[in-house]
């Protein structure tokens, strides 16, 4: 690991080569807030992904991308005088002094959710910060992120099961209801309302639970993925195409997965 000197000069060495970049690039001159945009979010999933999978090497790669394009920002602004990576650090610096009381104020806090708690009720009271409860919450934030964060933000100012156990009442009763608009209504609308609620449902579920549901279904994913790639290798080994297999035949091949 490195010393602190180290850090700063390699944070040093990252603002001199943006500064000699947006001086000398062509590509690096033209970009702008509008233009990097698309490539941020990019670099988000890809640096979400890395942490996913717990590959250290990609995650350090993935994280040197985001910042890179922090301090890109930061450069742009700084060309307009509108602010700099000064004024980022210090920002972030000063929010996260104002949201610490329990480490730089007189607030207590035993643990992590007596933490969040006082998170929400500071975040709350911040000038210029959040005016309600569900304030804050970004508009384009995936579905099932937003669902979590929602309940964890509603729940931190008493609005939550009195014991988690009972949140399975609800997941049955939307379930319930979700079957019935399947059986008794060709309303596409309503039935994707209803499964909005059984999923909103389940998202309460992985929070009382401790459980992350984008994490859970990410992992899903590439386990499935993972499973169907073999079922295709397999067929190409055989010298046929997938769509050749019988469902029985990609089923056996899917268990075969399973062990593998």
């Amino acid at each position: 690991m490195h010393t602190r000197q180290e850090q700063l000069a390699a944070f040093d060495r990252l603002l001199t080569i943006m500064d000699e970049l947006r001086e000398k690039c062509p590509w690096d001159r033209k970009q702008t807030f509008e233009s990097l945009r698309q490539n941020t979010i990019e670099e988000t999933y890809e640096l979400a992904s890395a942490l996913i999978k717990k590959d250290y090497n990609e995650i350090a790669k993935e994280l040197g991308d985001v910042l890179l394009h922090v301090i890109f920002y930061a450069k742009i602004a700084s060309e307009t005088e509108e602010f700099d990576i000064a004024d980022v650090c210090n920002r972030l610096c000063d929010k996260l002094i104002f949201r610490h009381p329990h480490v730089y104020g007189e607030e207590a806090a035993k643990n992590a959710e007596d933490v969040s708690h006082i998170w929400e009720q500071v975040k709350l009271k911040e000038k210029g910060g959040n005016k309600t409860v569900l304030a804050g919450i970004p508009e384009a934030l995936p579905a099932l992120v937003k669902a979590y964060r929602i309940q964890d933000k509603v729940a931190n100012v008493g609005f939550d099961w009195e014991h988690k156990e009972d949140v399975w009442d609800k997941v049955k009763e939307e379930l319930s209801e979700f079957e019935q608009e399947l059986r008794q209504s060709d309303n596409r609308e309503n039935t994707e309302a209803e499964f909005g609620d059984l999923l909103f449902s389940l998202v309460n579920v992985a929070r009382l639970y401790k459980l992350k549901p984008d994490n859970a279904l990410e992992k899903t994913n590439s386990k499935f993925i993972k499973r169907f790639n073999y079922i295709e290798q397999q067929a190409a080994l055989q010298g046929r195409n997938i769509k050749d297999l019988t469902l029985d035949e990609m089923e056996a091949l899917w268990q075969q997965a399973k062990r593998c």
